[in-house]
């Protein structure tokens, strides 16, 4: 891996180790940093503070030195005042002790040849004008330094001159870093241990989340919310307590709660009394497909334990009515019974085979003539109008299906022979039409099942002239009650009783609208519904 490769990898932290230490190493940069300029700024003015004083208390002192005075005061003939300053600034380690007269003429420097000039820095006002000690920075011949500056006093009281003691400013500053140095130690050394610290927790926390790092956590929690949003059956999952954690949308539909409510945290008989949740909690034994009845509704639960080293550490039940699952039961009883239709026909069909052999054995040619040309040409026509008017597969295929499903419910289904569906462009889905289609010829079917015989019709049409795709469908049924007309593609709602959970027209008005089509009811000429499905050409 490249080293510009490394970095980028660096930076980008994808582990759940790499993740703390890359917070802690943050969160400890930031604290060196207003740690940092926290202590220095404070060090820095104490230290300054601290300089200042020494050096005007220093300037104080010489200033009162009666040698000083009488030597100032005579001008100093013998140059006692220059032997005098640099012995004290020996002593006390400042840059330089300065004295001048009241023409602010120097009377000693640590430059010998700049005795006798003019002191520089343009900070003698308050002590030359008001006879008053003070700190001050300035520029001087020397460079920036803090400086003390204390009056001279002669016999009478008059400010016969001034004394300036000060300390080069880069020498406080490197006074002040090395002050520093134990303080920096010591952050740095807290900032590894946090790094430590933070490597070592994070070492705990992937063991506690089972090696799972929080992306992948992450993923797992989404999941779960959108698996427990998509399953029909109630799940309710509790922690060794009997504590609720997990409840479902489903559960909340099949035991009554509130839907938005928040019931994290209570305890399980509160929501789901009699279930036997906390029997599993004890046993630790699952529980497959046992009747219970729950707020008077009888349920059917599979209850499984939560085990980690062979230790129970919650449950997890689900389940769902049991009326539905008898539902369930009776569409697989109902397909049972198509297939037993199915093999009717086929015996039907076969009784016919055995009746043209028998016919054509007897030398009976015209009449197995008569009974293949009676049983084919009828079928024949409609298959070839179906190859010449809809040219794509599985839409013939569908109305083919559900001609044949007519004449085994001994319906006449009618297809308008001047229709044409050769225009469908390849952005409108076959399979969408399919379902549209098949669950209208099915819905229609069953209404007209209740009539006499020779009056179950249903009708049905269709062309893709203009812009649009047109099929209606009607039946001779009973026809769809005026208070229903608005509601009757919601799902559950059917006009044919409860045995029914009215999801066919429900399912035609949903891929009608990813078709962006639309679907009108009215009353048919046959007495029963009329049914004009419109899907645009045109992509909306």
């Amino acid at each position: 891996m490249r080293p510009a490769s490394r970095i980028i990898s660096w930076l980008r932290p994808t582990t759940l180790q790499s993740h703390l230490i890359h917070m802690v190493l943050a969160l400890v940069l930031i604290q060196i940093g207003v740690s940092w300029y926290v202590i220095s700024g404070l060090a820095a003015n104490i230290f300054r503070e601290q300089i200042g004083m020494t050096a005007l208390q220093t300037a104080r002192t010489v200033a009162q030195m009666p040698t000083i005075r009488v030597a100032l005061a005579a001008r100093d003939p013998h140059g006692l005042i220059q032997k005098l300053a640099e012995s004290l600034r020996t002593e006390t380690g400042a840059a330089f002790i300065v004295v001048c007269d009241k023409s602010q003429i120097r009377y000693s420097h640590p430059l010998p040849q700049r005795i006798g000039k003019k002191f520089v820095g343009g900070d003698t006002g308050p002590v030359l004008n008001e006879g008053r000690s003070y700190v001050s920075e300035a520029v001087g011949t020397l460079g920036r330094s803090l400086r003390g500056m204390a009056p001279v006093f002669g016999a009478d009281g008059s400010v016969i001159g001034f004394v300036s003691v000060g300390y080069m400013l880069r020498n406080v500053h490197q006074s002040i870093s090395a002050h520093l140095q134990k303080p920096l130690l010591y952050i740095i050394g807290m900032s590894l241990l946090g790094i430590l610290s933070a490597v070592f927790i994070a070492g705990r926390l992937k063991k506690l989340t089972l090696g799972l790092e929080p992306s992948e956590i992450t993923s797992l929690y989404l999941e779960r919310v959108a698996v427990l949003r998509t399953i029909r059956e109630g799940v309710i999952a509790i922690d060794t307590q009997g504590r609720v954690r997990i409840v479902n949308q489903a559960a909340r539909r099949y035991l009554g709660l509130n839907l938005e409510e928040r019931y994290a945290g209570r305890t399980v008989e509160t929501i789901l009394p009699g279930a036997g949740l906390r029997k599993a909690l004890q046993t630790g034994l699952a529980e497959i497909d046992q009747e219970r009845t729950v707020a008077g509704q009888e349920l059917i639960f599979n209850i499984m334990p939560v085990s980690k080293d062979q230790a129970v550490h919650g449950v997890v039940a689900s389940f769902r009515r049991k009326d539905e699952l008898d539902r369930l039961a009776a569409e697989l009883s109902r397909v049972q019974e198509y297939s037993e239709l199915l093999r009717v026909q086929t015996h039907e069909f076969s009784n016919k085979l055995h009746t043209i052999a028998g016919l054509i054995q007897i030398e009976a040619y015209q009449e197995a003539l008569d009974l293949v040309v009676t049983e084919s040409t009828g079928y024949e026509d409609f298959i070839r109008f179906l190859g010449e008017a809809i040219p794509h597969p599985v839409i013939a295929a569908i109305i083919l299906g559900k001609y044949n499903r007519a004449k085994e419910l001994r319906v006449k289904l009618s297809i308008d022979r001047d229709g044409t569906l050769t225009d469908v462009p390849p952005h409108i889905s076959q399979e969408k039409i399919v379902t549209v289609i098949g669950n209208l010829l099915d819905n229609a079917f069953e209404a007209v099942l209740g009539q006499p015989e020779d009056a179950r019709r249903v009708d049905m049409a269709f062309t893709d002239l203009g812009n649009d795709i047109v099929f209606e469908i009607e039946d001779s049924g009973p026809g769809i009650p005026d208070d229903q007309m608005e509601r009757i593609f919601e799902k559950g709602v059917s006009s044919k009783g409860q045995r029914r959970r009215g999801v066919g027209l429900y399912l035609v008005r949903q891929r009608l609208d990813e078709l962006g089509g639309q679907i009108m009811v009215d009353r048919s000429r046959l007495g029963g519904a009329l049914f004009t499905v419109i899907i645009p050409k045109e992509s909306r």
